[in-house]
């Protein structure tokens, strides 16, 4: 039987509370023997530079979290057909299982079938929401790896992102999903980073509005995502490895005192110590709404100043990223430079072949 397939069906027998068996009780330690298979942090891998999208390549969107529907991915399956791109939608986009979007092992299925399938190019996730941590022993990250795809997507995405880079060694991309808003920035930052269109250069972005909490320039590599997802995966084998890195961070709905204690842990964790730069974004709704631990709250950049600005490296608040109308794609993996003086943030080399 494949790897995967053995995985899945296990994993639906213990769903199922079919472990109570002694085939079953083996079965299911196999999958966690299997699952303990992957690399390391300890040990890297050659960086896989995906394949870019052309006229007549293929998405496939999935739903390795929340569902959605068909209509909130209307406009980016619009804008693909604009650029002669196809659509291949996956079966549990409009489904329902609680807060997700179908049972882990048909997400974590619906996802490697679009991995393992020849005729998809790349793979957008549809929205976040909640449960791609739920299905990460159940990915085939060498698979991953052999098929070099572009994957992308935001917010509980993080988890799916980082663990496919650090233990495939594919370059993935935080950038808008399916269900997304896709305006004219949104769309050129797309375009640059993942259309293989001679034309187009490694993006750039500048805004004298961003916030400078600590001074000074800094070259790395780029990785992060959302802040809750960062730190929820910590002490396990998909946590993020921050060293010599620009480390990007995004948050929505969250008091300042969260926003503080997440970023406590990743220092107590030693994850922002080992970072060249830190580049956070706008964290939509993060001030304090009077329903704090305390009638006195610290603002946002507070916490930011108090948490981040002794580390002795640039940092900057305020990029469009993640929880925003309009936002960068971030490519994990690739080189980039972050000006906290300046207040600007390059990509250094191509994302895609």
């Amino acid at each position: 039987m494949k790897r995967r397939s053995f995985i899945q069906s296990v994993s639906t027998a213990i769903a199922l509370g079919g472990i109570g068996s002694g085939v079953a009780r083996s079965e299911a330690s196999t999958v966690l023997e299997l699952a303990s298979e992957a690399p390391s942090l300890q040990q890297p891998l050659a960086r896989v530079l995906p394949r870019g999208l052309r006229p007549g390549s293929t998405i496939g969107i999935v739903c390795p979290a929340s569902g959605t529907n068909v209509e909130d991915i209307r406009e980016f399956a619009d804008l693909c057909r604009q650029w002669d791109i196809k659509v291949k939608f996956g079966k549990n986009i409009a489904k329902r299982t609680g807060y997700l979007s179908a049972p882990d092992s048909e997400r974590a299925s619906e996802f490697m079938g679009f991995i393992e399938d020849p005729e998809v190019d790349a793979v957008v996730c549809a929205r976040g929401g909640y449960g791609v941590m739920r299905i990460l022993p159940m990915l085939d990250f060498t698979a991953i790896r052999q098929a070099g795809k572009i994957i992308m997507g935001f917010s509980d995405i993080t988890a799916l992102l980082i663990a496919v880079h650090q233990l495939s060694g594919v370059v993935t991309f935080h950038g808008p999903v399916a269900s997304s808003t896709f305006d004219d920035f949104t769309v050129k930052s797309l375009r640059e980073t993942v259309l293989a269109d001679p034309n187009l250069g490694p993006s750039a972005f500048s805004n004298s509005k961003l916030t400078t909490i600590a001074p000074g320039t800094a070259q790395g590599t780029l990785t992060g995502g959302n802040l809750a997802l960062v730190v929820s995966t910590l002490g396990t084998k998909y946590e993020i490895d921050t060293t010599d890195s620009i480390l990007f961070l995004e948050e929505i709905n969250e008091e300042p005192f969260r926003v503080d204690r997440m970023l406590t842990q990743l220092w107590l964790a030693g994850k922002l110590q080992s970072c060249k730069g830190i580049a956070l974004g706008n964290f939509r709704d993060c001030e304090a709404r009077g329903t704090s631990i305390s009638p006195v709250s610290f603002t946002l950049e507070q916490v930011f100043e108090q948490r981040l600005s002794s580390l002795g490296i640039p940092v900057v608040y305020g990029l469009p990223i993640g929880h925003v109308r309009s936002k960068l794609t971030m490519p994990l993996g690739v080189q980039a430079e972050l000006d906290a003086s300046a207040k600007t943030m390059k990509i250094l080399e191509p994302a895609i072949i």
